[in-house]
C-alpha cells in the first residue's frame, strides 16, 4: 500500500510558530489534534485561517494538520494560515492567486523589547514639573 503524499509548509506570526502538514481529503482542519472550530474562539480567526484554502478553490479537496505553539489565538490563526498557503504551493497550487491576496508575505511585525528607564518599549515615565 502507498503512502499518501503530505505536503509541508511552517507559518510564522508574532511569537507563533505553525508546522502545517496537507494531504488529499475531505477538508478537515485540526490545529493540535483539535477541530479548528473547537480550538479557535472565535468564527473570524476561522474564517481567516481557512483563507488559502477558499481563494485556492481547495476547501474540500484537502486536510490540514496543524502543530502550532506560542503566542496568542490570532497570531496562531496567521501562522497557520501562511503554513497552509506555503504547503498548498508544495502541492502545486497556483502561486499567483495565493501571492496577489498576500497569503505568501510573512507579517514581519513582532513585539519591541521594553528599554530601561522606560516604562514599556516606548513609553516614558510621566514627566512632573515639581
Amino acid at each position: 500500500m502507498a503512502e499518501e503524499k503530505k505536503y509541508y509548509g511552517t507559518g510564522r506570526r508574532k511569537s507563533s510558530v505553525a508546522r502545517v502538514y496537507v494531504k488529499e481529503g475531505k477538508g478537515q482542519i485540526l490545529v493540535n489534534g483539535i477541530p479548528v472550530e473547537q480550538y479557535m474562539p472565535y468564527a473570524t480567526l476561522v474564517q481567516n485561517l481557512k483563507q488559502p484554502l477558499v481563494l485556492s478553490g481547495t476547501e474540500g479537496k484537502f486536510d490540514v494538520e496543524a502543530e502550532v505553539n506560542g503566542g496568542g489565538f490570532t497570531g496562531q490563526a496567521e501562522a497557520v494560515r501562511l503554513g497552509i498557503a506555503r504547503a498548498l504551493l508544495e502541492a502545486g497550487e497556483d502561486r499567483k492567486t495565493l501571492k496577489v491576496a498576500g497569503m505568501l508575505t510573512r507579517n514581519p511585525r513582532v513585539k519591541e523589547r521594553k528599554k530601561y528607564g522606560l516604562k514599556a518599549a516606548r513609553r516614558a515615565p510621566q514627566f512632573s514639573k515639581r
